[in-house]
């Protein structure tokens, strides 16, 4: 412990005669190619080594100055720890690394940041040995991929939520994934060797979607030759999806309130009614309590159908899931044995990575679809993107898309806020005109939220 406390002390005494950054600077770049990370107090990435770019398959211009993924990231109470994890890289895989970490603290004593090392997997890194084991059963959830603590979260949700009877609403934007959420519920539910149908309530006029619910009886009306059983009945025991579900009719509205309250129903031009036993799953993309306020939608159903709320999050939210996205859409196209990427080109990686996704999941698979189309060759290039990739002007627009088009709660404002902030490397400004908040009202709600 002396001969420690010596070290220090001389080597505190050399020290005092250099430029602290510069020194800093020529020790990094002496470890460059060791797995070697620095964060922020905020976990914004400061420093990434050409070893973790090769480790992890993110190059330094995609992630400095954004926060970075969990698996990553150094907390004040880590203090000096040392760990065996498995880290996530972009084509989907992961690798199990000891990962070492020491705080840093400012002259006040404030935690300011830490920095972190991949031990021992370097070598294998650059040569391109490092040992891939495949996790895809640990990130499928029901058919969902996601390595998001945010949607960790809402599969605790629909996991409880299964194993009860209530009346769910998903909510989420265009190709979120808000379908595969209420196949989860049943799968997991006591009804899953029941029926799940499905139905968009924006794809048909009134009349049909009445007829297509319900169902009607011979003689209802002209061409009802024959007695039509409903989605209700066709459901029973099971699940019925009603994707859409803020654009029912009114009148429709006050039907469906009735069988989930009465457990029954009369078909179009029947005069009796039939029992029932569905669970109802609801989606939308609208707030229904602003669908309520306009009187576009009933506030009682609206109770009836929001027992449990789940919200999905936009994938511009859980960037941490492009890349496994990319690389499942990938391989699921690589079976078809027309053209077999395994690679992508570190210029259009990145493009991909910063790209906002306002189509969401069904934009990136369609997005692959197209590169496989186009291209040919084992490298996804830019050239291979779709025309709006190779437009800057196009690409910052999207990403203006970062500006939430639903009412928020405090949880997702949080989420959106810590997004604004990342996507403009911190700039206060731009990130309040990125949500269409003035300045005063952006730095209310970050001290709000402590972020």
């Amino acid at each position: 412990m002396q001969n420690y406390a010596l070290s220090v002390d001389n080597i505190s005494r050399w020290l005092a005669q250099f430029d602290c950054a510069d020194l800093l600077s020529k020790i990094l770049d002496l470890y460059a190619s060791t797995a070697i990370y620095i964060v922020d107090k905020e976990q914004r990435v400061l420093y990434w080594s050409v070893g973790m770019e090769k480790l992890s398959a993110m190059a330094q211009e995609s992630i400095l100055g954004l926060p970075c993924v969990q698996e990553y990231a150094i907390t004040d109470t880590d203090g000096t720890t040392e760990q065996l994890v498995s880290l996530s890289q972009a084509d989907g895989n992961t690798i199990e690394v000891q990962k070492t970490v020491r705080v840093i603290h400012d002259r006040t004593g404030a935690f300011a940041g830490g920095i972190g090392l991949l031990a021992g997997v370097s070598e294998m890194a650059a040569s391109g040995l490092a040992p891939k084991v495949s996790r895809e059963s640990k990130q499928n959830f029901q058919g969902i991929l996601s390595r998001s603590p945010a949607m960790q979260a809402v599969f605790q949700i629909i996991q409880n939520a299964a194993e009860t009877e209530a009346t769910v609403l998903v909510r989420g934007e265009s190709g979120s994934g808000k379908e595969l959420a209420a196949k989860a519920i049943h799968n997991l539910s006591a009804r899953r060797n029941a029926p799940f149908l499905a139905i968009n309530c924006a794809a048909l006029s009134s009349n049909l979607l009445d007829s297509e619910l319900f169902g009607h009886v011979r003689g209802a009306f002209t061409g009802a030759i024959k007695d039509h059983r409903g989605l209700f009945q066709r459901a029973q025991g099971g699940t019925l999806f009603l994707d859409e579900v803020a654009e029912l009719p009114l009148d429709l509205q006050a039907k469906l309130l009735r069988v989930i309250q009465e457990r029954n129903f009369i078909p179009v031009g029947g005069d009796r009614s039939i029992d029932v036993d569905v669970r109802l799953v609801a989606a939308t993309h609208r707030s229904l309590r602003e669908e309520v306020k306009h009187g576009r939608f009933r506030e009682d159903l609206m109770y009836r159908l929001r027992v449990v709320p789940i919200f999905i999050p936009p994938l511009r939210e859980r960037r941490e899931d492009i890349g496994l996205l990319l690389w499942h859409f990938i391989h699921l196209h690589n079976a078809s044995d027309f053209r077999k990427i395994e690679k992508i080109d570190p210029a259009a990686m990145r493009v991909l990575l910063d790209y906002a996704w306002p189509g969401n999941i069904r934009e990136l698979h369609n997005v692959i679809e197209y590169a496989f189309a186009v291209g040919r060759g084992t490298t996804l290039r830019l050239s291979e993107l779709p025309p709006e990739f190779r437009e800057p002007h196009s690409i910052e627009q999207a990403s203006s898309s970062v500006r939430p088009s639903l009412p928020l709660s405090p949880e997702e404002e949080s989420v959106a806020i810590r997004q604004a902030l990342a996507q403009c490397h911190g700039q206060v400004t731009a990130a309040a005109r990125l949500l269409g908040m003035s300045r005063a009202t952006f730095w209310r709600k970050r001290k709000l939220y402590g972020i």
